[in-house]
């Protein structure tokens, strides 16, 4: 490096910074004017938006700038006159007999619309765009239900939640028999087997796997596979899996265990909206 701060560049006329890579000189070159000016402008609108919109958090709220916009309030006031026009039946879904409101024909063609609504903005994510259920998630189509399939049932499980912080929330863990050390190898196998059969309707009374069965699992899935015990052990006999029902899947959830979580509802829908969820997730029947 070489070269003098004084160094005037004879072909641009700017002044060199007196560095020189190999022959090339770097020219002391300032900013483009409407660089400045933008950078300037720049600054005076973030001044003039900090003061005129909300900028600042403070604690759990925030500044509502001179303007006093708030979007929520907005928000609010847009949704007001949907919430109006749809009073006269939504009330039919706020008491405990909304299931027996929810079998007219004319409260059903008026309500299904905002259930199906309901669904797609809080549940599709998980479950499916069409109930159809995924890897670690349950249909709600095929009438096999953890804590009950009635109205009043699914309703509950939606308020508190399964695995939820709500306190009331339903618990379910299947344990890790294998992780654990609660079964060795050769029943894990067996008993994956067994289940295997069960769901194939093949199943052996005197195989090995079934007496492995017998006293592991089914005080929680039913002597057959049936389910349907309302404490979250899902049927195994139906054909109908959660975490898949190939034998690799069927052996990493004996070995591993499962603990499904779904969160409590309770305070992000409203007691209607909870019911009418769970009214149109009971009508809901296995697409053909």
């Amino acid at each position: 490096m070489s070269g003098r701060d004084d160094d005037v560049d004879p072909v641009t006329g700017y002044a060199t910074t007196g560095h020189d890579w190999n022959g090339i000189r770097e020219l002391n070159t300032p900013l483009p004017r409407i660089v400045v000016w933008t950078l300037a402008a720049t600054f005076l609108y973030s001044v003039v938006a900090w003061v005129l919109l909300p900028a600042w958090p403070y604690g759990r709220d925030y500044t509502r700038g001179l303007l006093g916009l708030d979007q929520v309030e907005r928000a609010e006031a847009a949704r007001a006159p949907l919430i109006a026009a749809r009073a006269d039946w939504m009330g039919a879904f706020a008491g405990p007999d909304f299931a027996q409101a929810a079998s007219d024909p004319a409260l059903r063609a008026r309500a299904w619309p905002a259930a199906a609504r309901l669904f797609a903005d809080n549940c599709a994510l998980c479950h499916g765009r069409q109930a159809q259920g995924g890897p670690g998630f349950p249909s709600l189509r095929d009438g096999d239900w953890l804590w009950g399939g009635t109205p009043g049932d699914i309703a509950l499980t939606l308020r508190v939640g399964i695995n939820s912080d709500h306190p009331d929330t339903h618990f379910a863990l299947m344990p890790a028999f294998g992780r654990d050390r609660l079964l060795d190898g050769p029943e894990i196998a067996a008993v994956t087997d067994h289940v295997l059969a069960l769901a194939g309707g093949r199943a052996d009374a005197d195989s090995p796997g079934a007496q492995v069965y017998a006293d592991n699992c089914a005080a929680c899935h039913g002597d057959a596979g049936a389910g349907g015990l309302m404490n979250g052990a899902p049927a195994l006999a139906d054909g109908s899996w959660i975490y898949g029902g190939d034998r690799a899947s069927v052996l990493a959830s004996v070995r591993n265990g499962r603990e499904g979580v779904m969160p409590a509802w309770e305070g992000r829908l409203d007691a209607a909206e909870i019911n009418l969820l769970a009214a149109w997730l009971a009508s809901l029947e296995e697409a053909p």
